[in-house]
């Protein structure tokens, strides 16, 4: 079919139409393209159809419903289809003005915006003109005063006035050509009028392609640069008021951070920095510099420095006296003493009617346990029980430090022991009262007498004695005499007149410290003043911590302990050491500092002790280490006491020519890098009542590290002194065996000068030492080469008999000289 039938082309929308769009792009951008656009395909019904009224004809027409649907049926669904398009209708009529509400609420809010910058504008432009009205009018006003004062100090003969001054007195419009006040303020406002314009279009957000690409307008300052410009204008307006700078006290120690500095004085790092800089000191902000520096910093920024020690960080725990009033009784702090094996845990496990000497590995006790006891009279007591042991000789002098009465258990059968008067000097040293307690005195071969006797040779007399020392004589295993002990103790306690202030920070002593597994750091802590509660924060040697739980001794958890109660802390960031005052603190940061400040000190009086100040002590210890053998071990305890305890007597056990040296000791279970310092100094893992972890044990077995583990300090020390032992030298014992005179020498062939000798005493043999004595002087010492009978080589020639000798690389020798024959026997060598 062609055009000229009269019809359309084919095609599913007809000829194609032309058409503009217009773009949008980002920053408010538009562009308009040319489209071709297509029409859209026109369905005409065909005749008969009444598009969808039609639906509804031939839903009614019975002929063309569906099967099964009654005329009621064909209704109710008419009706409910023309339902649904009314609802339709109205949501979309609905969403229509909904939409038409917000658009016009977005309108009013866009130029509620757009009044308020143009209002601001023109109050900053307000202000700007009349700040410059007013630096015009000072600057006529100073040319005018200037011109005066010029025409006053000038010459009285008239002259012609000038072509300035002609032009200053003609009027504005006289002179054209000249730049008038007027034109010079309308090109002012002519340029402030096309940076607004610049300002309005930047603020305007849009951008169009043609804009770009002219590169009209350059560079514009950004909005930052505009919010800035309106800050200044504003804050010039309200009269620049700025707030005033404070000045400060600042503290300063010896040495301090940069950054640490800027904090105190609330200044910019960056400007301490360039102060330093123009100093003359190219220092970073985490760069420590010294108290005098700091000082001139401080003072170039206006504060005031105040110079303070590094020791003057522990001025913030309490030391006060308390007041009379204040002190309340207390309970007494008890302390049993003696030899090992004296029964003093017996006597306390009597006492509690508990058991815990079964507690105790081997039988004794290797910590310091504390423990309340309340008596029969109502009077509550608080026991300490110290090891007897040599070897825990420091942990029971902390023991006296504490304590209020000392209790010293001797035996009716053993009397006084070297611990036993080791006990009576730290209680001397403490100066606490003592009350001796005579055990086992159901014992067959018990003889208390004896006791009080040689308790005479230490100046301790008895009460029995015509003394003023209390004894009681009980026996833990029956219970005899414990009332009257308890009667004892409570009347010396009545005596002393115990108080403490329990309304203050608490403070007290650490009797105890061991990691413990799932609990972490944990300390026992006898409160000495003042109340330790849960929550507090404390410092306690160089840890610190808050105090996370309190444990008294039954195992149950207590909310507060006050004077003279034991309790365990936990909550500390490490195990600290046995002996260390506990302080409470008001925060966290002043626990922080102070127990830096201590490990700092700690670690520099460690290395002041361990270096050598001059060559000459440097070298002198350089030749003692090179001839000392040392046997290194690594040493874990359970608690920080034992661990104490056996490196002090690990450091016994040596002489001049061997030493034990530990390299690490701690407290809690045995680490990988436990087992790796171990491999690199080739030295043994002890453990003293602790295990390897299971990493430990691997990396232990793979390195062929040895782990030895121990539960009395006894198998410990010998254990370590038979292995030191193997360290020393044998020792060398000569046997002489014989003596041989030399008769004639002769000078043999491919062996040289030979001997001939007389065997006088003793015996020759081929294998020992010879000595060459010359006017019963030695001149050589040394060994046979060959030793002879006749022709024929022996092992050896008794006296009587002659032979042939040969020395060894020696042939000075000559007739009438004496052989001494000896043998050398290797003996080996133990430590005492």
């Amino acid at each position: 079919m062609s055009d000229t039938d009269g019809k359309k082309p084919l095609g599913m929308g007809g000829a194609p139409r032309s058409g503009q769009v217009k773009q949008s792009f980002s920053h408010g951008r538009t562009k308009s393209v040319l489209v071709e656009t297509k029409r859209k395909r026109v369905v005409v019904p065909k005749p008969g159809a009444s598009g969808s009224s039609s639906g509804a004809t031939h839903l009614g027409d019975p002929s063309k419903r569906p099967a099964g649907i009654t005329d009621a049926e064909m209704e109710r669904r008419l009706n409910a289809l023309k339902a649904a398009k009314a609802r339709e209708a109205e949501d979309a009529a609905r969403r229509a003005e909904e939409e038409r509400q917000r658009e016009e609420d977005r309108q009013r809010r866009r130029e509620e915006i757009e009044a308020k910058e143009r209002e601001e504008r023109e109050r900053v432009a307000a202000l700007a003109a009349k700040a410059e009205e007013e630096q015009r009018l000072k600057a006529a006003a100073e040319a005018d005063a200037r011109r005066a004062e010029a025409a006053k100090n000038a010459p009285s003969i008239p002259e012609a006035p000038s072509r300035a001054a002609a032009a200053a007195a003609a009027p504005p419009s006289s002179k054209p050509g000249l730049p008038t006040p007027r034109k010079t303020d309308r090109e002012r406002e002519d340029r402030d009028r096309g940076a607004k314009g610049k300002e309005d279009n930047r603020r305007g957000g849009k951008l169009t392609l043609n804009d770009a690409l002219s590169g009209e307008g350059g560079r514009q300052r950004s909005l930052a640069a505009m919010k800035r410009k309106q800050e200044k204008a504003r804050q010039k307006m309200m009269g620049n008021q700025r707030a005033e700078k404070q000045f400060r006290d600042v503290r300063i120690p010896e040495t301090i951070v940069v950054s640490e500095l800027a904090n105190r004085m609330t200044e910019r790092a960056a400007d301490v920095v360039k102060s330093l800089m123009k100093m003359g000191m190219m220092v970073t902000m985490n760069q420590a510099i010294d108290a005098d520096t700091a000082e001139l910093v401080i003072e170039e920024f206006g504060h005031r420095a105040i110079r303070v020690s590094d020791s003057d960080v522990e001025q913030v725990i309490q030391h006060e006296q308390d007041k009379a009033e204040d002190l309340l009784p207390r309970p007494p702090i008890v302390t049993i003493m003696g030899h090992v094996d004296h029964g003093k845990t017996s006597l306390l496990d009597a006492i509690r009617k508990a058991n815990v000497v079964s507690g105790e590995a081997g039988g004794i006790t290797q910590h310091i346990g504390a423990y309340q006891v309340r008596t029969e009279s109502g009077t509550l007591l608080t026991f300490l029980d110290t090891p007897g042991h040599a070897a825990f000789t420091s942990m029971r002098a902390r023991g006296a430090n504490v304590t209020d009465i000392v209790v010293l258990v001797v035996a009716a059968d053993d009397a006084v022991m070297p611990q036993t008067v080791e006990a009576i000097s730290h209680a001397k040293a403490a100066g606490v009262p003592m009350i001796v307690a005579i055990n086992k005195v159901d014992k067959p071969g018990a003889n208390p007498t004896k006791v009080r006797t040689d308790l005479l040779q230490h100046e301790v007399v008895v009460e029995a004695m015509s003394g003023d020392v209390q004894d009681v004589e009980v026996s833990a295993k029956t219970g005899a005499g414990l009332d009257n002990l308890l009667e004892a103790i409570a009347l010396q306690a009545e005596i002393l007149e115990l108080r403490a202030n329990p309304n203050r920070a608490a403070q007290g002593a650490v009797i105890e410290a061991k990691l413990d597994v799932g609990r972490g750091p944990v300390a026992t802590v006898l409160v000495q003043s003042g109340t330790l509660k849960r929550g507090d924060i404390f410092v306690v040697g160089e840890q610190w911590g808050k105090v996370r739980a309190l444990i008294n001794d039954k195992g149950e958890r207590v909310e507060e302990a006050g004077p003279a109660v034991p309790v365990e802390v936990l909550g500390l960031n490490g195990t600290p050491a046995a002996g260390d005052v506990l302080n409470v603190t008001e925060t966290e940061a002043q626990a922080r500092e102070i127990a830096d400040y201590r490990e700092k000190a700690a670690k520099d009086k460690r290395a002041a002790a361990g270096a050598a100040t001059t060559l000459e002590q440097l070298m002198a210890k350089a030749k003692a280490d090179k001839d000392v053998s040392e046997l290194p071990v690594v040493l874990k305890a359970d608690v920080q006491g034992s661990a104490e305890a056996i490196v002090q007597a690990l450091e016994k056990v040596g002489n001049d020519e061997v030493r034990v040296r530990v390299l690490h000791y701690g407290v809690g279970a045995i680490t990988e890098s436990d087992v790796g310092l171990a491999e690199a100094s080739g030295a043994p893992v002890i453990g003293f009542n602790v295990r390897a972890n299971a990493p430990a044990r691997n990396s232990a077995h793979q390195k062929g590290v040895e782990i030895r583990y121990y539960s009395v300090i006894y198998d410990l020390i010998d254990d370590i002194k038979q292995a030191a032992s193997g360290l020393l030298k044998a020792e060398v014992r000569e046997h002489f065996i014989g003596y041989a005179t030399i008769k004639e020498t002769f000078k043999v062939t491919g062996v040289g000068m030979v001997a001939g000798c007389l065997v006088t005493e003793g015996v020759a043999r081929r294998s020992a030492g010879v000595r060459l004595l010359r006017d019963n002087v030695v001149i050589h010492e040394g060994t046979l080469k060959t030793l002879k009978r006749f022709k024929d080589e022996v092992k050896e020639v008794i006296s009587g008999q002659e032979c042939g000798m040969a020395f060894e690389r020696y042939e000075d020798i000559r007739q009438g000289d004496v052989i001494e024959i000896f043998e050398r026997e290797e003996v080996e060598r133990k430590l005492d």
